[in-house]
């Protein structure tokens, strides 16, 4: 694709970007120019395009500096052959945030010249592409992209953080990636059975009957990334494995990606015998809410006892996530932060 120049004057009070490609500036804007108003509504100001121009007004220093970040990055992707969704904008004005180390500016000829950052974008490096999905699935914050680098760096990777952060939704997305991918040979599904007034051997039908209520959440998120059908067969070559936790015990997996859910639940036990069940080839993402234990009081939670005694040990990624990342639902922070407010003394 031919590469593309702007240029960022002051004009008027009118920040204008001029783009001599149009097929660039087709993909930047998007469809009914969506890009362009995630931006607006980011940095604030008027963002407006005509012709092979992009127009922005209305916005300080700190706007401008982030908006011409924003339309640098999306050239870039748009030059990789890529189309740009509002979605993946969202996600990088979330990197941006008010954060502007690394960024250098300097003014030339009645010119701002607005230096990118020198690292590489954690947004585009954290893109799952999942076969046969649905869409991209793009990290939503730095502290998720930086999850997804720690589940493909590490062998194993924890993520703690409330509910809405995507935590499960991430670590199913990648797991998704690597099966279908063909570059794990299996990925299995746990978590601990913590009953809630009704005993578990009383409940209707088999082994994977009884447990698959508790790992509904694994398969909505599932849903939401692939077709029902490649899930049936992938069930059905028993490409995706229900184990429940406590029947774990004395067996290693082998090029299987692993996935302990609820983690916070765990027994100090449990999750050693959990850890210790990682075979050649394997990896294992353990996810949690440190702030919805339900294990007996005086049961010491094996996340918890985990984060702390493994905290130096090489080969685990440990990742935190926070109010700051909850994406399902923006009255879930607000949630989150009451609840929060409501502990403090």
């Amino acid at each position: 694709m031919e590469q593309s120049k702007s240029n960022v004057a002051y004009l008027e009070d009118v920040i204008t970007i001029v783009l001599d490609n149009q097929d660039i500036l087709s993909g930047v804007c998007g469809a009914n120019d969506g890009n362009l108003k995630v931006i607006e509504g980011s940095i604030g100001g008027r963002i407006t395009a005509r012709g092979n121009e992009i127009h922005l007004e209305g916005v300080d220093e700190t706007g401008l500096q982030r908006f011409k970040l924003m339309i640098d990055s999306l050239i870039a992707v748009v030059r990789e052959g890529e189309s740009p969704s509002p979605e993946y904008v969202r996600a990088l004005a979330g990197t941006f945030g008010s954060d502007q180390n690394g960024i250098s500016q300097k003014i030339v000829q009645g010119q701002v010249l607005v230096k990118e950052y020198e690292e590489p974008d954690p947004i585009r490096q954290g893109v799952i592409q999942i076969p046969q999905g649905f869409n991209r699935v793009y990290p939503r914050s730095k502290n998720q992209a930086f999850y997804i680098q720690g589940m493909r760096s590490q062998e194993i990777a924890f993520c703690v953080g409330p509910a809405g952060t995507g935590k499960t939704f991430l670590a199913i997305a990648e797991a998704l990636r690597l099966v279908l991918s063909k570059k794990m040979r299996k990925l299995v599904l746990t978590r601990p059975v913590v009953e809630a007034g009704e005993s578990l051997g009383f409940l209707p039908g088999d082994l994977t009957q009884k447990i698959h209520p508790y790992l509904r959440p694994l398969y909505d998120a599932m849903e939401a990334l692939i077709p029902y059908e490649v899930i049936r067969h992938l069930e059905e070559t028993r490409t995706i494995e229900i184990a429940p936790l406590a029947y774990m015990r004395g067996r290693s997996l082998n090029d299987a990606m692993i996935i302990l859910d609820e983690a916070q639940n765990t027994t100090k036990e449990q999750m050693k015998m959990f850890l210790t069940r990682l075979g050649g080839g394997s990896r294992a993402v353990i996810t949690g809410d440190a702030t919805q234990i339900d294990l007996p009081k005086r049961v010491e939670s094996g996340l918890l006892h985990a984060l702390s005694i493994l905290s130096d040990v090489e080969g685990i990624y440990f990742a935190y996530l926070h109010t700051g990342d909850v994406v399902r639902n923006p009255l879930i922070k607000k949630i989150i932060q009451a609840y929060d407010n409501e502990r403090k003394p």
